[in-house]
């Protein structure tokens, strides 16, 4: 009965949520590992009713005595929560069990950017004298211009993008859609990116296989992955050596929103931009600013 739970709780995410296919990812392989670890207890034929917050206790310990990452045991707590809520929801439980188990406690870090001399150094790194080089700078500038996380760039279209009014339709979680603006540099960037070396991407992928819609392709010719602009991003971190060696494609968004924010930008407009769903979240860049300024005044004051 549980897996027949399950199948009903992934595709009420999948249809009715309109999750991302990342999330719905997720989600699914979390109860996975869940059903796992009742099947090594000999309690896979348990009735879905029968499982209590004790139970699910007894995952936590075991995926921490595992040495997974808290953040990670958070998460899989999460999707529980949210499985057994909409059990409750359809009238199979009464009340939730993951309700009565606490999340790990999490100490939130800020997040991880670079200074407006080193975001300018790190994006004009790539070689433009090369195919792969053309398209990097691209990526890093549209990173950079836009503040997208990197499921949403490499998601992108070429009807996604207004080149003359300098826009672009983003989809994000849950599939919620904003217009982000441009500057000129990710601009000229695109343009010479799209006019030199993306034909030539394209004539290396065989016809059938072809993504003629997608912007950012690999050199294959199909679309550009996650996990690809992750490695261009190490590949050019290792070549710019005084810059702080934990940046990922991430940090670029969160640079695009902290130097807003230095510059003066409203916190509700970056979040707007960043596409976040609470500005609680947005916060987080207030404390990257505070932290620049204490440093500031700490060197510059002479009574600090």
């Amino acid at each position: 009965m549980l897996e027949e739970y399950l199948q009903q709780f992934l595709e009420h995410l999948r249809y009715e949520r309109n999750v991302s296919t990342h999330t719905l990812r997720n989600y699914s392989s979390d109860l996975e590992q869940f059903r796992d670890h009742l099947a090594s207890i000999g309690a896979l034929k348990i009735k879905v009713t029968e499982i209590d917050h004790l139970t699910i206790r007894e995952w936590m310990a075991a995926l921490h005595s595992l040495n997974k990452k808290k953040t990670s045991i958070a998460r899989k707590l999460a999707s529980l929560r949210t499985f057994f809520q909409f059990l409750v929801r359809e009238g199979v439980l009464e009340t939730n069990p993951a309700k009565l188990v606490a999340t790990p406690r999490i100490e939130r870090k800020l997040p991880s950017h670079l200074s407006m001399e080193d975001a300018v150094r790190f994006i004009e790194t790539p070689d433009l004298n090369t195919d792969l080089g053309k398209r990097d700078r691209a990526i890093l500038e549209f990173l950079y211009a836009t503040g997208v996380r990197v499921g949403e760039l490499v998601g992108l279209n070429l009807t996604d993008i207004d080149f003359r009014e300098k826009l672009v339709r983003v989809t994000g979680k849950r599939k919620k859609q904003r217009i982000l603006p441009f500057g000129e540099p990710a601009l000229q960037a695109l343009m010479y990116y799209l006019n030199e070396t993306r034909p030539i991407f394209l004539n290396n992928c065989p016809p059938s296989q072809r993504e003629d819609s997608a912007v950012f392709l690999n050199y294959q010719g199909t679309r550009i992955t996650t996990r690809s602009v992750g490695r261009m991003v190490d590949k050019y971190i290792k070549i710019c050596a005084e810059i702080n060696s934990d940046i990922s494609p991430h940090s670029l968004r969160h640079s695009f929103a902290t130097h807003l924010l230095d510059s003066g930008a409203d916190l509700r407009d970056i979040q707007e931009l960043l596409g976040h769903a609470r500005l609680s979240t947005t916060q987080i860049y207030t404390q990257v600013s505070m932290e620049k300024l204490i440093e500031v005044y700490d060197k510059a004051h002479p009574k600090a």
